[in-house]
């Protein structure tokens, strides 16, 4: 197609073509999701309504019938005249002007009745209920036949562009965006203002042909306001505008005089005689609306990489962190840290008073008997020992999470995406209140499996008889400790205890323990205790990536945005 020429479809394949390649880059358009605040997302949310409007309001009505009458929506801000302009043009009051706004009403289509059939289905506007002959309902359409009116030109009095009430916007906006050309009026007082000029620019930027009606112009100052206006024009992109002049005056009737009003019915006139120059227009706008597709098409796309971009950082930045709370918690394992304190103390209570590094020297046979002896027996230090065992893990698993939980809610704050959806949930830099409870539960169920654990060992070899020896319990809870003081790998070296002020050597372990057995048991034992911790803080971490997820758009919406543009271009 060529700018300024009607569109020539040469056989029946390339409409359909055309259809389905509109449609699909339709659908395309309204499946994207844009829903994280980034600094170019409502712009990017309103190009792509304005671009699923326009081609379910505008483009496919007009691809499957070219030779439709031509659309003209008359537009403008309160107080324009815009009733009156269109009341004037066809010699009665179809329209109602003047009354008190803001008002809600139907907007009214003005067509011969010979052109009723191309309006009063969904063809056009399929969202608006239709009303013939009638006041329509607000939200509808009121559709009006008048001889009045040639064949093959057909007005919309449009609402209020700058109406108080939200919906009349909306639909002002719609109607714009189905119209074959705008017939936009203004004001000498009001020509200047923002809010007609942000719709003019929509008209070029959607390749919309575009005729402006100056209305109100006082005589003395027509010839320096109109040049203004053209000027202004010009220097906006919109030099070729057709620009019509209606001088104050005084109603009659409340219509425009004929004198006043000859400037529009004159072009108007000469558009309706003329086929051609009808067919010419709506193959500028239709050309002009498809030529506006790409650049369009591509903000949204680069909005959508955008949001594609800032997902996978918010989902990045809380993977570090909790993954660098894991490796916390290994460390803390590994690092024998855990045998401080509380854990250090019951273990002196299991294995007796006195300096255990010297009774682990010198009396390694005597240990074995005591811890024997003390763990099958009545007091309940093996008890105490395995709760502090888990008090110990859940501290540390509980710290870790509220660091990495505070980390996350930092790194996310420094997005415009990540602050947005902090304001979304609960407080979220500290962690979750159920977490306590829930590791409490895992820690507890993995003393289960260490148990268990040492009760298969122990059943099923006979180099586990010293470990079994100590009876389950008193088996489980050194497995549990050794976990606390073997590095990765479980070499000789010495791991230190208690402040650091003594050392346990591998050969102890293996002396008192079994050597293989219990290095294999407690490697097992810390896999199964780190793989219950991850588990934990991913659930942790989910809180944040819950909110993420449900608002992420699909990895490939780009590439399938830019198919259906391409199949698009194709198909003209």
């Amino acid at each position: 197609m060529g700018n300024g020429n009607a569109p020539t479809m040469t056989t029946e394949a390339e409409p359909r073509d055309l259809t389905g390649a509109l449609v699909r880059l339709r659908d395309e358009l309204a499946g994207v999701q844009l829903e994280l605040e980034l600094p170019d997302a409502g712009s990017a949310r309103q190009t792509r309504d304005e671009l699923v409007g326009q081609i379910e309001d505008y483009l496919l009505p007009r691809v499957r019938q070219m030779d439709a009458p031509l659309l003209m929506v008359v537009g403008g801000s309160t107080g324009a005249g815009k009733s009156t302009l269109v009341n004037s043009l066809v010699g009665s009051s179809v329209s109602p002007a003047g009354v008190l706004r803001p008002t809600t009403r139907a907007p009214v289509l003005v067509c011969n009745p010979a052109d009723v059939h191309w309006f009063d289905d969904s063809r056009v506007l399929p969202g608006l209920a239709r009303t013939t002959g009638g006041a329509g309902a607000p939200g509808g359409l009121e559709l009006t036949p008048t001889p009045a009116l040639p064949a093959g030109l057909a007005l919309l009095d449009s609402p209020d562009i700058d109406s108080v009430v939200a919906s009349n916007r909306a639909l002002a906006g719609q109607l714009l965006a189905a119209a074959d050309s705008w017939l936009f009026v203004t004001t000498a007082a009001r020509y200047a203002d923002a809010v007609p000029w942000d719709l003019l620019h929509a008209a070029r930027d959607r390749g919309t042909a575009l005729s402006l009606v100056l209305n109100r112009v006082p005589p003395e100052a027509a010839g320096e306001v109109a040049d203004h206006l053209r000027q202004m024009l010009a220097d906006r992109g919109l030099g070729e505008t057709q620009l019509l002049v209606v001088p104050e005056t005084v109603l009659a009737d409340g219509l425009l005089p004929a004198e006043a009003l000859a400037p529009v019915r004159e072009w108007l006139d000469g558009l309706s005689a003329d086929a051609q120059a009808r067919a010419a227009l709506v193959g500028r706008t239709l050309t002009g609306a498809l030529d506006s597709l790409p650049p369009r098409v591509a903000v949204v796309r680069r909005a959508l990489e955008h949001s594609l971009g800032a997902v996978e950082e918010l989902h990045d930045a809380v993977e570090d962190v909790y993954a660098a709370a894991l490796a916390e918690v290994d460390e803390t394992v590994r690092s024998g840290s855990l045998l401080r304190g509380e854990v250090l103390g019951r273990w002196h209570e299991v294995v007796g008073t006195g300096d255990l590094m010297r009774a682990l020297e010198t009396r390694v046979g005597w240990l074995r008997d005591r811890v024997r002896a003390l763990v099958t027996g009545t007091p309940p230090a093996d008890v105490e020992l395995k709760t502090a065992v888990e008090t110990s893990i859940d501290a540390v698993v509980h710290a870790a999470a509220d660091r990495a939980a505070e980390r996350a809610a930092e790194r996310w704050s420094e997005q415009s995406a990540g602050r947005a959806l902090l304001t979304r949930a609960p407080r979220l830099d500290a962690a979750s209140p159920q977490l306590l409870e829930e590791t409490a539960d895992e820690v507890r169920a993995w003393q289960g499996f260490i148990f268990e654990l040492v009760r298969e060992e122990g059943a099923s070899k006979r180099t586990t008889a010293r470990l079994a020896s100590l009876g389950v319990n008193g088996a489980g809870l050194t497995v549990m400790l050794a976990v606390f003081v073997q590095t990765g790998g479980l070499t000789g070296a010495e791991i230190a205890v208690a402040g650091g002020t003594s050392a346990l050597g591998q050969r102890v372990l293996e002396a008192i323990f079994g050597d293989q057995a219990v290095r294999t048991l407690a490697a097992r034992a810390r896999d199964d205790l780190l793989a219950r911790v991850e588990r934990l803080l991913a659930r942790d971490a989910a809180r944040f990536t819950d909110l993420l997820t449900p608002l992420a758009p699909s990895a490939e919406s780009p590439e399938r945005l830019s198919r259906a543009l391409r199949e698009l271009e194709r198909a003209r």
